[in-house]
């Protein structure tokens, strides 16, 4: 028997935002549930913190520069095999909830010449998916925290009323009012929470979060580096608990129809946020409000999954990368992409399957800068393009030292050690490691100067 796949992403949320990985308040009761029943991943990272690159990539196990959407405002490109190709022929039923982001085409931060971010997408243009559709090409767009409205797999506009992360769970709960049980299904609900509402500059939580969550704890980060954190926090925070709440509805409507124990959930969000306080430096050459970065307050990511194989309450310290989704949900599914795609099948490291395995994650940073960081347990570091617009080019021939923090010392990414002379030898190791894995993931090797 197939396992029935859920994969619930949120947008924006970083990983101390859940109780499983050190929230003081009880915001996420139904996630810290499933980390108890399942496996947390306690290091895992984003590969590419911006919505467009990083969904194209959940979407074809592709990087980013590979496939081209480098950036937001690119759609995904007809020619590359996608997971809902995959998946649909490994015959599963399948079911899209909430935000697309890959169907519009343009310049960056202007109006698309491709625009479907406010109309429906159509079928070519959904990566795939052929069966049950309830979604928004840029759901910020044609919503806010509440009200706002969607498309169905026919193209009729669908309006919701009310909390916006409470109606994409009403529209998910739906599929199962017309599921026939004949196939496995893989559903993906992709919340915009807790992103903030581009259109008013805020993070907007259920009411009444600022009073709910006025006994917030800022994460050390935000609290030295003074962003907007302190007047945006509780509401971050409600959103939070507001899609863990959503989590808990889906989760016992599954139970409701006998489909809980043979479920797998992966819950995760594309990437975090640094609330304002990663975006000053004299590198950025582009935009960045709150992710653009490889700092942890934008790649660290919560990753919990439960269900299936993952079982036990196990909590994996090993670095991972959430590029491995989309292997690890074929895998799931009875497909060995092999090549195809990039990352490993994270239940290889939950079952200690990989011998020499490094560990260590890459990610690639576009619109802030052009961007490439390596993380191992020890040390982060990262480059930038000099004189490159990181929303005009997709990658460059030459780097700079950017930062490295010894993370032993200074876990919060505070005091930046490129240039000091203690570090010269772990410098000279991150740098040939970073160079490795651009070959590895960009086809060739670029210089690197001091």
């Amino acid at each position: 028997m197939a396992y029935n796949i859920i994969f619930y992403f949120t947008d924006q949320q970083r990983w101390d935002t859940c109780g499983c990985f050190g929230q003081s308040l009880n915001i996420t009761p139904n996630l810290d549930q499933l980390a108890r029943e399942g496996v947390k991943f306690d290091n895992a990272f984003s590969p590419q913190p911006v919505c467009g690159p990083c969904r194209a990539l959940f979407q074809t196990g592709k990087y980013p520069t590979e496939t081209g959407c480098f950036r937001n405002n690119i759609m995904l490109p007809s020619n590359v095999k996608t997971l809902g190709s995959y998946i649909e022929e490994a015959g599963y039923e399948t079911a899209y909830i909430g935000k697309w982001h890959l169907a519009s085409d343009g310049e960056l931060e202007k109006k698309p010449t491709i625009d479907h971010t406010i109309t429906a997408i159509p079928k070519e243009l959904r990566g795939g998916y052929t069966g049950f559709w309830r979604a928004a090409d840029v759901l910020e767009f044609t919503s806010h925290g509440y009200d706002g409205y969607v498309f169905d797999e026919n193209n009729n506009r669908i309006d919701f009323k009310g909390y916006r992360a409470n109606c994409m769970t009403d529209l998910a709960l739906e599929f199962f009012d017309q599921y026939d049980k004949q196939k496995p299904f893989f559903m993906t609900i992709s919340q915009i929470e807790p992103h903030h509402q581009n259109d008013r500059g805020h993070y907007e939580g259920p009411e009444g979060s600022k009073e709910k969550y006025k006994n917030f704890i800022l994460p050390h980060d935000l609290e030295v580096l003074k962003g907007n954190a302190a007047e945006e926090y509780p509401d971050y925070l409600g959103q939070c608990a507001s899609l863990d709440e959503n989590l808990g509805r889906l989760v016992e409507r599954l139970k409701k129809e006998g489909l809980y124990d043979n479920t797998v959930i992966i819950f995760a969000s594309d990437h975090g946020s640094h609330f304002l306080t990663r975006n000053r430096d004299s590198h950025l050459n582009g935009y960045d409000d709150y992710k653009r970065t490889c700092h942890d307050g934008a790649l660290h990511v919560p990753l919990v999954i439960a269900g299936g194989p993952y079982k036990g309450g196990v909590a994996v310290e090993e670095l991972v990368s959430t590029e491995s989704l989309p292997k690890t949900i074929l895998a799931l599914a009875g497909v060995d992409v092999g090549e195809a795609m990039i990352g490993e099948n994270l239940l290889d490291v939950v079952e200690k399957r990989t011998d020499n395995r490094p560990n260590q994650v890459f990610a690639q940073i576009s619109e802030s800068r052009v961007g490439r960081c390596v993380r191992t347990p020890d040390y982060l570091y990262s480059v930038y393009a000099p004189g490159v617009n990181g929303g005009e080019a997709a990658a460059s021939d030459t780097y700079a030292d950017d930062f490295l923090y010894d993370l032993k010392a200074d876990p919060w990414q505070l005091n930046n050690v490129v240039a000091d002379p203690a570090y010269a030898q772990a410098k000279a190791d991150m740098r040939a490691c970073l160079l490795d894995w651009i070959e590895k993931a960009e086809g060739y090797r670029p210089t690197i100067t001091d």
